[in-house]
């Protein structure tokens, strides 16, 4: 068993928001995480969905501006929420960049130096967190879902296509969903995995679902005030490649939206309890 160390305990909507860190196997660092525990997880355990935030962000984002905790404590379900990369490492120029280095994992193991050391995001998210967060925390191990924002989005859409059975239900909120067709994709691949198509494609939503044979199906919500919609999320290359491999997806525009919190606070509610439906079925 790994020892994690409680950060930061706060009171919120009857539960708790537990902040924690521990060193992390995969990344060679410390990482931290927070999850929300409705007050039904005092009295036993209890399914959890697991939020992978955006560019720049880390574990607090999602807990202090999605709204989500009351919800939660509705359905009865935990949420956790990872940071969104290693901190600190010694990598020269790791935080100079939004899009790359610190608040910039995106979800995949670098292969490449200097990142390859340290970037082993996939690795840490859909395993050793997971383990780590279970043993931890009193959450029913075989009912988990997976959502997420923007990069994040990303993550939870092809992290539930190249880990079938892992997750139960999937959504995305202004998901990147081609990330070898748009440059904040481009930029960080070519860093952390190389030049080898093949090396991106494994890492490419809209490259996954031809090979999945699990269909479970995407709920995706996309803005249409979002800045960055035409040139870097590409939701509708999502939607035809899903429409070629016959793959289950609802996607949403939701009119006048942009890609902030604001946004995300306006549809939590539908998207959890969603995943509360199919989680306690």
């Amino acid at each position: 068993m790994q020892e994690v160390k409680e950060i930061g305990r706060v009171r919120c909507c009857d539960g708790w928001i537990v902040t924690c860190q521990h060193m992390s196997i995969s990344c060679h660092s410390p990482m931290r995480f927070a999850v929300y525990l409705p007050p039904q997880a005092e009295e036993g355990s209890v399914p959890a969905v697991y939020w992978l935030s955006g560019l720049t962000c880390t574990e607090e984002n999602f807990m202090i501006k999605s709204g989500a905790q009351r919800y939660a404590t509705e359905l009865g379900l935990a949420l956790v929420a990872p940071d969104t990369s290693p901190r600190d490492t010694g990598i020269a120029g790791e935080d100079d960049e939004m899009d790359l280095g610190s608040g910039a994992g995106f979800y995949i193991n670098a292969t490449q130096e200097p990142w390859s050391a340290h970037y082993r995001m996939f690795d840490y998210i859909f395993g050793e967190l997971i383990g780590v967060v279970e043993q931890s925390f009193p959450l029913v191990t075989d009912r988990r879902a997976v959502s997420g924002h923007s990069m994040g989005g990303h993550g939870a859409l092809m992290g539930a296509l190249s880990n079938p059975g892992l997750f139960q239900s999937v959504s995305a909120f202004a998901p990147i969903c081609a990330p070898t067709q748009c440059s904040w994709g481009q930029k960080a691949f070519r860093s952390y995995l190389g030049t080898r198509a093949k090396d991106w494609a494994e890492y490419d939503t809209t490259r996954l679902v031809s090979k999945s044979k699990e269909r479970l199906p995407f709920l995706v919500d996309q803005g249409t005030a979002d800045p960055f919609l035409e040139e870097q999320l590409l939701p509708e290359q999502l939607k035809a490649a899903c429409e070629d491999a016959t793959y289950p997806l609802e996607l949403r525009y939701q009119e006048g939206y942009d890609h902030s919190y604001y946004f995300i606070a306006s549809f939590i509610g539908e998207h959890l309890a969603r995943h509360a439906e199919i989680l306690n079925a």
